[in-house]
């Protein structure tokens, strides 16, 4: 079965920072827990090169918008594998197969009768590249980006949104799981009940935009952002480039996006889709905001975090695990520096770590690193399956703070209260070598499912604990269906003692410094 799954892309007119990264390693965590269902996954993420601000960027730092997107690009792209993000394809929209895609869709759209020319006049927010109304601003100024909009009157060619008005409202209503989280789909609702909401500008003047991809057969206007950015979803599955894979993954079954452009995936991209034929998407999650330190991130403060400097400084894995294990994805959190040190600490470093590194310790000096032949615990074993259960009810519902708590108090916390109740060293010397061996088979059972459970959180971590649990093979290739992820019994299996798979933070370089903003 397939799953397909994608992620807003970002506007390069700055480098990214833990903003982007959360979105990110978000659906990166989803990716992989569908990996670990068995599914054939196809994850894309990617950058938004066109536009007013990306040229305005490019001129301040000397430089051609394409060389600009260049290297912005490349730092997104950097800065995802330092973070372990996934991804199947990494799409940018100044590619050639991307043009051909946009003008292919602006094609079909006005083939259909939906995209007419006519002139405007109104107020434009160059941050949020829309049009507002007097209502939507705060003491004359946008109140996403502060700044007061300009008044702009363009001659623009326009799409017929008024025309599947009707049509949304019955997407939007008739199954209440293609917009999350509910509260965000009714805000849809009632954005697409609004009289205001009528057909939007699809294309921009070339005396206002220069760079973006020019409508075909005239070069005097410039197709826009909401066309040229929502049709990365097509392009990344191989529409019109490669027909077997678009047909094997389309639609999309999920868009994770932030939830201030939630209109435009779920009103403009779905009513573009059914102008053109295409089958919608099946979800589209918007998500919370991240602050820092519970403050917004901003310039002025200083407290814009790159993510790269902060999996230099940290890892990757304890960056991961924080943010979804202390913040609820479908409202706004927060990244507190000491907070994650505390946590990680505690639940990495202490909780995890420490019971596998007692666990294979005592396996190496009485069975010579096997596994004995033993009977796991039932009444552990039974904690373990129903942990196992809730865990991927919750990773169904993306709540994943929820899914990381069951691990580490359905399967983590047990194990080390078993135990400590149960002191096998103790057993060992008494002479009661079976009952200790007994102990530490339960032991290893629940260790191997914490690691394949905390795999989407902390993918390197898990991967090295896995390496230690004596398996050969990555754990990649593990999902519910085989015996990597149902065996539960490791009896005969030599495990590696090769120290601890998570190093307190303070082990690596004492009380670790503060990312430098500077980047």
């Amino acid at each position: 079965m397939k799953y397909y799954v994608t992620t807003a892309i970002d506007y390069v007119n700055a480098a990214p920072h833990i903003g982007h990264a959360y979105e990110k390693i978000a659906t990166d965590i989803v990716a992989r827990h569908q990996r670990l269902l068995g599914r054939e996954v196809f994850f894309l993420t990617g950058t938004d090169e066109h536009g007013i601000k990306v040229e305005k960027a490019a001129t301040a730092a000397g430089l051609s918008p394409q060389a600009f997107v260049d290297d912005i690009a490349a730092k997104f792209q950097h800065a995802w594998k330092k973070l372990s993000i996934s991804n199947d394809c990494f799409i940018r929209t100044t590619e050639a197969r991307h043009h051909d895609v946009v003008q292919d869709v602006f094609r079909k759209m006005k083939a259909k009768g939906d995209v007419y020319k006519g002139s405007y006049k109104g107020l434009y927010c160059e941050g949020c590249e829309d049009f507002l109304r007097e209502r939507d601003l705060k003491d004359g100024k946008c109140v996403s980006h502060q700044r007061e909009p300009k008044t702009v009157q363009e001659e623009n060619y326009f799409f017929r949104l008024t025309r599947y008005k009707d049509a949304l409202r019955e997407w939007l209503t008739s199954d209440n799981n293609h917009v999350k989280p509910d509260g965000r789909r009714k805000e849809v609702i009632n954005q697409l009940d609004d009289p205001e909401l009528g057909d939007f500008s699809i294309t921009r003047s070339r005396s206002s935009l220069t760079w973006g991809i020019p409508v075909p057969d005239e070069e005097e206007q410039v197709i826009y952002v909401w066309i040229d950015a929502l049709a990365n979803y097509l392009t990344g599955a191989g529409y019109l480039h490669d027909e077997p894979v678009f047909k094997k993954y389309w639609p999309a079954d999920l868009h994770i996006i932030g939830k201030d452009i939630l209109k435009f995936h779920a009103i403009y991209w779905p009513a573009m889709l059914m102008s053109i034929d295409l089958e919608l998407p099946k979800m589209v999650f918007g998500h919370g905001f991240i602050t820092v330190e519970g403050e917004k991130m901003s310039k002025t403060l200083g407290n814009v975090l790159d993510p790269v400097c902060l999996s230099e400084t940290y890892g990757a894995d304890a960056i991961r695990y924080f943010l979804f294990e202390a913040n609820t994805f479908d409202q706004d959190g927060d990244f507190s520096r000491t907070e994650m040190i505390n946590k990680v600490n505690s639940h990495l470093a202490n909780g995890l770590g420490n019971l596998l590194n007692r666990a294979v310790s005592l396996l190496e000096r009485n069975f010579d690193s096997r596994v004995p032949e033993a009977t796991v615990d039932l009444a552990m074993l039974s904690t373990l399956l129903e942990s196992s259960k809730k865990y991927h009810a919750y990773m169904a519902e993306f709540e994943f703070a929820k899914a990381i708590k069951i691990v580490f108090e359905g399967i983590v916390d047990q194990a080390n209260k078993y135990v400590n109740d149960q002191k096998p060293w103790a057993l060992f010397k008494e002479g009661k070598k079976e009952e200790g061996g007994a102990v530490l088979a339960t032991v290893m059972a629940m260790l191997k499912r914490a690691s394949i459970l905390l795999s989407p959180f902390t993918p390197k971590l898990s991967e090295d604990i896995w390496n230690q649990l004596g398996f050969d093979t990555s754990m990649a290739e593990v999902n519910v269906e085989n015996d990597g992820y149902n065996k539960i019994d490791l009896s005969g299996q030599v495990v590696r003692k090769l120290g601890p798979v998570f190093k307190r933070i303070e082990d690596i370089g004492g009380d670790a410094p503060a990312p430098d903003q500077t980047k």
